[in-house]
């Protein structure tokens, strides 16, 4: 039997213990299974009260049961809903129950939703939109992911991708039935016409500049400079919890510490890197390079500093923004002034005491701001989606430089943009051009 004719279940709430676990069953046993269990099948889409017992009529627990055939069901398969309490051993004797069905099994990662795919629920980028929407840290991403769920892109790739057929479709038909009398003589035109004004609205999408991606992946900012500055309380004070050990003895952090912040619901990864001097230490010399390495890759790099002058040691080693942060200014007695003499940004704090901590933080969110733009309402999520839009994109232009050049090789190119817009829905269908020019010409009646 084929994987995909299995019966699938599995916990679709978090890990036990829980006051409630909700276990979902999908696939052709589904039915038997829920009749056997809770002794009856429940009317569709109502929540029913039923003592579930095992295939041995042992009782497994007091619970609420769905029945959702399908295909008005989630993965377009008959689903069973299995709402229980969330304990370990009640959730176990259920799954021993399931697995003693024949044909029935756990679900693989994923499973569900590619389920859900295959049976045209959703698209690939309604399900990327799905995984997104899981594993949203912010709101801004959360609200971004719903976009993608809700079929954002998917809506306008479909779009686009008939449109692209409807020009294909004009072009083959003066090629492929020029001597029928219901086929209009001058297709070439409007066909070119349609790709131009596709072109421009796909070109005008890919200008974001990847930053809707940039909010999905977030925001790396890098506190460097020397040892002893007071990287590692910042990156306390930032967390608001205890990330980084902080010692007035030089070197303590030796390695990377990374840490995931919410900062007006834009995601920030702050690191807190080894202090970066000349020693003879290997462990040491190994973070101070880790150091280097990190806040090359940032986004924006804090260098910090403190009244030992130590400023300038690594500062240029980055192409990203550089600010200079003054650290332990109430050691000092006094602010440092605000210039830098790279023409940076710099800020007076004292990490132990919260002074200048505010403006700091609301600066960086302010280049956050910058940096995502209005990535919140872009199209493209995923790098997946762009390189295919990019594609789709690259074979419209050749589809007009060549077009002079012979009709067949543009019609050729059009053929590569819907796929690639199809690759991206995870939809390929060959006939849809056919479709097209039956329906619309008549041809071959």
């Amino acid at each position: 039997m084929h994987p995909r004719d299995h019966t699938i279940f599995a916990l679709s709430s978090g890990q036990p213990p829980n006051a409630i676990a909700l276990v979902r069953v999908s696939g052709p046993q589904a039915e038997k299974v829920l009749t056997s269990l809770a002794g009856r099948l429940p009317s569709p889409r109502m929540a029913s009260r039923a003592l579930l017992r095992d295939l041995g009529q042992r009782p497994i627990d007091d619970a609420v049961v769905l029945w959702f055939p399908g295909p008005a069901s989630a993965s377009g398969e008959d689903v069973a809903e299995f709402h229980v309490h969330g304990g370990r051993a009640v959730l176990a004797a259920l799954f021993a129950a399931l697995s003693a069905f024949e044909n029935v099994r756990p679900a693989e990662p994923g499973e569900f939703t590619r389920r859900a795919f295959e049976n045209g629920k959703l698209d690939l980028t309604e399900a990327e939109g799905l995984d997104d929407l899981i594993h949203a840290d912010t709101d801004r991403q959360r609200r971004q992911a719903l976009r993608q769920l809700k079929g954002l892109l998917g809506d306008k790739a479909r779009d686009w991708r008939a449109r692209i057929i409807e020009a294909s479709a004009l072009i083959e038909a003066g090629i492929d039935f020029s001597d029928e009398g219901d086929v209009p003589a001058e297709l070439l035109a409007p066909a070119l016409a349609k790709v131009k004004s596709l072109a421009a609205e796909i070109a005008e999408v890919l200008a974001e500049q990847g930053r809707s991606e940039r909010l999905r992946d977030g925001l790396v900012v890098a506190i460097a400079g020397p040892p002893n500055v007071g990287k590692s309380t910042l990156m306390n004070q930032l967390a608001r919890r205890e990330v980084a050990i902080v010692s007035p003895h030089a070197g303590t952090t030796r390695d990377i510490i990374e840490v995931q912040l919410d900062l007006d619901g834009y995601p920030v990864t702050v690191i807190d890197t080894a202090g970066i001097r000349e020693t003879d230490d290997p462990v040491e010399q190994e973070g101070v390079r880790r150091a280097r390495a990190r806040a090359g890759d940032a986004d924006l790099v804090l260098w910090l500093s403190d009244a030992s002058g130590a400023d300038s040691e690594g500062k240029g080693e980055t192409t990203a923004p550089v600010w200079l942060v003054h650290t332990k200014i109430d050691l000092d007695g006094a602010d440092r002034p605000l210039a830098d003499s790279a023409g940076g940004r710099v800020f007076c704090i004292s990490a132990s005491r919260g002074d200048g901590l505010a403006e700091l933080i609301a600066a960086v969110v302010e280049f956050a701001q910058t940096c995502f733009g209005g990535g919140e309402g872009g199209l493209i999520g995923r790098a997946r989606q762009r390189k295919l839009l990019e594609e789709t994109a690259a074979a419209l232009a050749r589809c007009v430089e060549v077009i002079e050049e012979g009709e067949e090789l543009a019609a050729e190119e059009l053929r590569a943009a819907a796929y690639s817009l199809g690759r991206l829905l995870g939809r390929v269908d060959v006939e849809d051009i056919l479709d097209v020019i039956f329906r619309e010409f008549c041809v071959g009646k």
